[in-house]
């Protein structure tokens, strides 16, 4: 080549140049981009879980607020079971129904009952209702099975002890009698006793 189309050349050469040398000012802005779009995810992630913990704290604060006395709740509902077992033992109590001083001993102890159920329902704790409900397992816990030909499978027929919810929450299930159907084994050998 001669001088003249190496100095020809050489211009192209410096364009290419140019290009090469732009290049890494362009991946450097790239990079930046791609930093300042991390950072940013970075910060909405924090963000999100920012929020997330402060709602976490809100609603513990409501639970806290709500149920924080589910424990001792729950334990008082002891108090109200010995009332009513021991108005029951006094009634059923043979020395004791010769008493003349009976009526108004059990008439203080139902004033007792009544003022601590009373507690219970300003405190959101209510008794679960059995009566002629079906068995809920959230709700009940089956004691025993009952054969009954006039109820239909899992009607509580008997209700042992008796439940309480705290707001929404159980705070002990209801101890029932649940009624079955008679088995066809059971209802052949009820049939064999009334033929003999």
């Amino acid at each position: 080549m001669t001088e003249d189309n190496q100095k020809k050349a050489d211009p192209a050469e410096k364009d290419l140049d140019k290009d090469e040398k732009s290049k890494p000012e362009i991946k450097e802005v790239k990079s930046l981009e791609d930093k300042l779009a991390e950072s940013e995810d970075k910060l909405l992630r924090s963000l999100a879980e920012i929020e997330n913990q402060r709602r976490r704290f809100e609603k513990e604060v409501k639970d806290a607020f709500d149920f924080g006395s589910f424990n001792f709740a729950k334990e008082s509902l002891a108090i109200l079971d010995n009332l009513q077992r021991a108005k029951l033992a006094i009634k059923n109590d043979e020395v004791l129904k010769n008493n003349k001083d009976l009526d108004k001993f059990l008439e203080n102890i139902i004033i007792v009952e009544k003022d601590l159920v009373s507690i219970f329902e300003k405190n959101s704790i209510k008794r679960i209702n059995t009566q002629n409900q079906k068995f809920d397992p959230n709700l009940h816990q089956a004691m025993s099975e009952i054969e009954d030909e006039k109820s239909d499978t899992g009607t509580i027929l008997q209700e042992i002890q008796p439940g309480y919810m705290l707001g929404d929450r159980l705070l002990r299930p209801a101890l029932v009698a649940v009624a079955k159907r008679k088995s066809s084994k059971n209802e052949e050998k009820d049939k064999k006793k009334d033929e003999k």
